[in-house]
Formats: C-alpha cells, structure tokens, sequence
C-alpha cells in the first residue's frame, strides 16, 4: 500500500463526508471483548459513526460475535482477510474503506467512554489540528481498574512526540482535512507510533483533552507488552525513517523510555 522506504503515504482525498467519523477496529482471535468493544462505540453520544471491522484471520468465534451485530447495526461493516498480515494491513484496509473525515482508532479489546468522540470533534472543529487524543486508564483482563488517568498536555507537536508515549492508538482521532489521506507502515511493532510522526510533520499539531475517555486494557500477553523491542523499534524509525541522527534519536528514545515508565508505573 506505500512505495519501499516510505512509512506513509499522503494525498487529498475529496471524497469523504465531513460529519462521518469512521471508527476502525483490528480484528485477531477477539471473542472474549470484541462485544464490549463494540457496545462502547453503540453508546457514543456522537451518532453519525460508521464501524469498520477487519479481521486478520481470527481463528476463535471472533466472527460470530460480529455477526450478531451485523444483522442489528447497519453502521457495521465487517472485512475479513484472505491470510494473516498484521495491523498494519488491517489498519489500511480499514482506511481505504472509510467515509469520513475523521478517522478514529479503536483497539478490539479497548474501551471508550460515552462522550468522547462528542468532546474530540467538538475540539478539532475550533482549529486545525491533525490529530485529537484523550487521556487514558488502564485497565486489566477482568475490567479492573490497574491505575487512574494518565495526565496529557493540551498540545502535541513532531518534537514533543519524538520523545513521548502520550498518544494512546485508541484515544486517536485524525482530520482527514487537515492531514489529506494516509497509510500505516507495514510493521509489526511501532506503526503506530511511524504515523503520529509522520501526521506531525510539517507544524501540523495535535490536541488533548486531560480526561480519561479510554479504557487501554494492558493484557500479559500483548505483542506491545515487550518494552525493550517498543524501544529498539522507536530508534530505528527516528534513525531509518525520520533521518533524524542517531545521537539525538538515542536522547530522545531515553526520554520516550523515561516517559514510558512514568506512564506505566509511576
């Protein structure tokens, strides 16, 4: 979906609704909270939402989950992929299919709270900002509360994120009119963190809201769980993709790890 080297591509797309936000959510092997998941994005405050579903070749009852909602919620759409190809592909697909201008991002085992889409987009309409995010609270494999809200900064700009884990996926939603259409870096860690960058350039900034509209579900087995990787891996998009020099990218991943242990145990 991007030409090698590239992590992402941009051009203006014409075509999408101005009122839609598009939510999109990954599918893998999610039947224990798919249900959930998607409950909290039926009881959004803000109505005009069209649901994305991809699933990347879930082999549990994933699919008969989502059915029962496909026959009540027409707003719902469910892909699946011919074979597996990670988030990244996923999160494209998804892309490529939405409606709107606002795309938002939302993990299949995450949470949001009822008003959050409400209070983004009531935001992003007062100026021009790529990206909106929340902030979070943790939370664990049985709906147990781990830690409170994460404290966010009201802005967010390409330096600022170099070396911050401020921005939660499933707090994200993007203006399409701001940014002009994208693609995810096709990678299985970090693609995520590729694309805040890459939406920041260029002084485009992002806006927050300190309140904990997301329930991030921290589960054992999560492939984001291994820190050290996350680590390696923002150093090597700062290095190999953000051409930024490999003493500067080795500060700021010190700060990103520094912000990182705060986020999660402080």
């Amino acid at each position: 979906m991007h030409s090698k080297g590239r992590l992402c591509n941009l051009h203006v797309n014409n075509y999408f609704d101005n009122a839609i936000v598009s939510v999109i959510i990954p599918v893998y092997n999610s039947e224990k909270y798919i249900a959930k998941t998607l409950d909290s994005v039926l009881l959004q405050t803000y109505k005009c939402i069209e649901i994305i579903l991809v699933d990347d070749c879930s082999t549990d009852n994933s699919q008969q989950k989502i059915a029962t909602y496909l026959q009540k919620h027409p707003n719902i759409t469910y892909h699946r992929l011919a074979t597996n190809a990670g988030a990244g592909v996923v999160r494209n697909k998804a892309i490529a299919l939405a409606k709107g201008r606002y795309i938002a991002f939302l993990d299949s085992d995450d949470l949001w709270y009822p008003q959050k889409i409400e209070k983004q987009i009531a935001l992003m309409q007062q100026g021009e900002n790529a990206i909106c995010y929340t902030a979070i609270e943790m939370i664990d494999e049985n709906d147990q509360l781990i830690k409170g809200k994460r404290d966010v900064l009201e802005k967010l700009d390409y330096k600022s994120q170099l070396r911050n884990t401020m921005l939660a996926t499933s707090a994200i939603v993007v203006d399409r009119l701001v940014t002009g259409d994208f693609t995810m870096p096709v990678t299985r860690i970090g693609e995520d963190y590729a694309t805040w960058l890459f939406l920041l350039r260029n002084g485009r900034q992002a806006c927050g809201i300190n309140e904990a509209l997301v329930q991030y579900r921290r589960c054992s087995q999560s492939l984001s769980s291994n820190k050290l990787k996350s680590i390696q891996t923002v150093w090597h998009i700062q290095v190999k993709h953000e051409r930024i020099n490999p003493f500067c990218a080795t500060y700021n991943v010190i700060c990103y790890a520094y912000n990182a242990f705060k986020k999660h145990y402080i």
